[in-house]
């Protein structure tokens, strides 16, 4: 089993998972040869995965999936509303796309859609159930107690720990934008992060902090502020920072 973050961050997103013979695509939200490159980097054949699945319909998330539907005409697995809102839909194949709900399966592997707060048509986390629980949340505004519940039993997580809200306040964003960031359907701030880390009961194994604002967050400081409020609730949890450049895993015989 492995979970392979190949980019995290405004710029684009995609997480590839094997698990249990089954290989999937979590977004594909930088280019297709990107994506290619980065999977044969693990000795993956872009071809050989079993699906994409697809979070919402913004450009960081789809921009590749163009041209890996004409390379390799998998299926995507995303919700109605995701399909029916994004702009590329017409150059995809309509028979790549596979409309879910909230359970699904591909291989055997279960999966559960969570609805998540963004500012998209029908924005979903994803929980992917095998051999291990790995789960996908990020773009979400606040921590429902939907999203919450979602990520319990996860032994992997992938959660957003887009801003500091001082460093966005003070930053030169318009206020539009910063009130969009900051506002309970835009995206999740480090400290919201290590709150919803505390509240779960079962811990994870390993937590990747993804989707980083590169104008209103740095490196050091969304680690420091989750791991500082996780410590001084005497908590400990295995924490890796995604980056929008750099490939960064986690893998288990």
């Amino acid at each position: 089993m492995q979970v392979r973050i190949l980019a995290s961050g405004s710029k684009g997103n995609a997480v590839f998972v094997e698990m249990d013979g089954t290989r999937l695509l979590l977004d594909a939200g930088i280019s297709a040869t990107k994506i290619k490159k980065g999977l044969a980097s693990l000795g993956v054949e872009a071809s050989s995965l079993d699906g994409i699945l697809v979070t919402h319909e913004h450009r960081d998330h789809v921009a590749g999936l163009v041209t890996l539907s004409k390379w390799y005409h998998l299926p995507i697995f995303t919700r109605p509303g995701t399909i029916e809102h994004m702009k590329e839909r017409a150059a995809i194949p309509a028979e790549c796309f596979c409309p879910v709900g909230e359970h699904f399966s591909i291989n055997g592997l279960s999966v559960d859609s969570f609805n998540i707060p963004h500012d998209a048509a029908e924005p979903v986390g994803f929980c992917l159930r095998g051999r291990r629980t790995v789960t996908l949340a990020t773009d979400l505004g606040f921590v429902t107690a939907n999203v919450q519940a979602a990520l319990e039993g996860a032994d992997v997580l992938i959660l957003e720990s887009n801003h500091d809200p001082e460093v966005l306040k003070q930053g030169a964003y318009p206020w539009h934008l910063k009130r969009r960031i900051l506002s309970n359907r835009g995206h999740l701030a480090n400290s919201d992060a290590a709150w919803a880390l505390l509240r779960m009961q079962k811990r994870p194994e390993k937590v990747f902090l993804a989707h980083l604002s590169e104008e209103n967050n740095r490196p050091d400081l969304a680690e420091d502020t989750v791991q500082g409020i996780l410590a001084r609730q005497g908590v400990n949890i295995d924490l890796t920072v995604a980056s929008q450049n750099e490939m960064v895993g986690w893998y288990l015989n």
